[in-house]
This record gives structure tokens, sequence and C-alpha cells, in this order.
């Protein structure tokens, strides 16, 4: 239960991040989108190496334990994503495609860090 609740937990902030700063995250340029999936990667490589020691489960179940924190945000990014101009009207509609991209992107190194930590001993 604990990993479907952080999941939640994290699509909300990101929700909220995104409602509330969606500006200063779409940035015209190469240089802030480059930073947006540097960051996106650093904090999802960092939540599925920590995924064990914040759900207090033995690290060889890492992954099926960040795979349900990962599934419910997926999920709900993606309702986001399909009504983009809905959720954020500040925001240009056609960043949709950023913005699902770079959910994806979090998620999938989560789920790559528990998978490394899922590997070891």
């Amino acid at each position: 239960m604990k990993p479907l609740v952080l999941g939640f937990s994290i699509a909300a902030a990101i929700f909220a991040l995104f409602w509330l700063a969606g500006p200063w995250f779409f940035l015209e340029g190469r240089r802030p989108f480059q930073i947006n999936f540097v960051a996106g990667a650093a904090l999802g490589l960092l939540l599925g190496l920590s995924a064990p020691r914040i759900l207090n489960v033995p690290a060889r179940k890492a992954a099926g334990a960040m795979a349900l924190v990962a599934v419910p945000g997926m999920l709900i990014m993606a309702a986001v994503g399909s009504h983009f101009a809905v959720f954020f009207p500040d925001l240009n509609p056609s960043l949709d495609k950023v913005f699902g991209s770079l959910m994806l992107w979090f998620y999938g190194f989560g789920l790559a860090g528990a998978l490394w930590r899922a590997r070891g001993p």
C-alpha cells in the first residue's frame, strides 16, 4: 500500500509543481530543455535508488515496489497530458508532448534505478 500512496503523492506534487511554476519549466531555447531532462533523469534515478529505503523494503524487491510507485503517476500524467490545455491553461498547449516525454523520462529513470538496486545482493 505504501508504494501506491507514494506514487499518488509524487503525481500530486508534480501536478502542483507544473500548475504553479509551469512557465519556468518551459523557457525558449535548447538549454532549458536540456536542463529539464537532466534534472528529470537525476530526480527519477535518485527516487529509484532510494525506493527501498523510502518504502522500507529489501533491495531485491526494489523493482516491484518502484513499479507500484511509477504506474499511478504514469497513468495520472498520461491523463493530464491528454488534456494539457485544460489542466495548464497558462501554458502553450503544444508543450503537451514535452510534458509527456519528461514524465516518461522521470519515471523510466526511477524504474532503472530500482532495477539497479534490485540486482545487487
